[in-house]
């Protein structure tokens, strides 16, 4: 089939791979958005997926909006069979949806209906799924409510970050990917139905959301700091400015330590929590590089009956 892809992101990029690789599909566009600043000096700089496809010589498409006239044109005049799509971040209307003949297809890292929205992975980890997994559906108007044509499954690990996991999913995803762009073209997969039970939603994480409620369970609050990293970033506050929690681990044997009480040892930070103690191993203090707990605990001399969150 004649392909025009769309995504943005770095982890957009394996599948994007995957397409190009294929001998029987051929990846005549690539829609992304639009260049956007970057670092300190805040230069435009193009997306990760931009910069693949110039790299393989690919036609790069940057509407403002999906539904410019002078993208719909041009997308007409590739006359795609299927759009595969991962990430692309723009809410595609039915002018768009409706060039290709085998419609727009879209790569979702979780198991359908399971997190429809924007931050699958961050919310599973969030909620303590031991499997998730990613989907392809075919898109129509509604949030991730397509019929599915396929899944792939993959465990949670306990030490896994969203940055971790969404890794992992993003090469097995592009396999999957790449398979139902094959099963469409030779009629071996059918888009089916998701199942109306099960339906969660995953919104965007705030860097409100983001931040550390001292009164909740250790293991909720280790899920929390694995599942905004590295973004938002899970944070907390110290003598009035914000503590970014770069890694913790729960600490069982610690139940001494009131909410957000701080025991800073020569090797070892603990802060309390509404059940057990977590370790704080990694921390950001604001304006700073990530460091060691201990060292940044030693830097900043904690006193005695001094509390995080506060």
């Amino acid at each position: 089939m004649k392909l025009v892809f769309a995504g943005t992101p770095e982890v957009a990029v394996p599948a994007l791979d995957a397409l190009i690789a294929s001998d029987r599909h051929e990846v005549a566009a690539v829609v992304t958005r639009p260049d956007a600043p970057a670092g300190r000096g805040r230069r435009l700089v193009a997306s990760p997926v931009a910069q693949r496809a110039e790299e393989a010589g690919i036609e790069v498409l940057k509407p403002r909006k999906p539904r410019d006239e002078e993208f719909l044109a041009r997308l007409r005049e590739i006359a795609p069979d299927c759009c595969p799509v991962v990430a692309y971040g723009a809410l595609l209307p039915r002018v768009a949806l409706d060039v290709p003949a085998q419609g727009w297809v879209n790569l979702h890292f979780s198991l359908l209906p399971a997190w429809r929205g924007a931050a699958p992975v961050q919310h599973s980890i969030m909620a303590g799924d031991e499997i998730t997994g990613a989907s392809t559906f075919l898109i129509e108007e509604g949030l991730d409510a397509g019929p599915l044509y396929g899944t792939v499954t993959e465990v949670v690990r306990s030490t896994d970050t969203s940055g971790d996991l969404l890794t992992r999913l993003a090469f097995a995803g592009a396999g999957l990917l790449a398979a139902t762009m094959d099963g469409i073209e030779d009629g071996t997969v059918k888009a089916v139905p998701q199942p109306a039970d099960g339906i969660t939603h995953a919104p965007k994480i705030t860097v409100e959301d983001a931040e550390i409620d001292w009164s909740a369970p250790a293991l909720r609050v280790d899920r929390v700091v694995r599942g905004c990293t590295p973004a938002p970033g899970a944070w907390t506050t110290f003598r009035g400015e914000r503590l970014k929690l770069v890694s913790v681990q729960p600490a069982v044997d610690r139940t001494d330590l009131g909410q957000g009480a701080l025991d800073a040892g020569k090797n070892n930070v603990y802060v309390g929590t509404g059940s057990h103690a977590v370790e704080l191993l990694w921390v950001q203090p604001q304006g700073k590089k990530p460091m060691r707990a201990a060292d940044w605990a030693r830097g900043v001399r904690i006193g005695s009956g001094e509390r995080v969150g506060e």
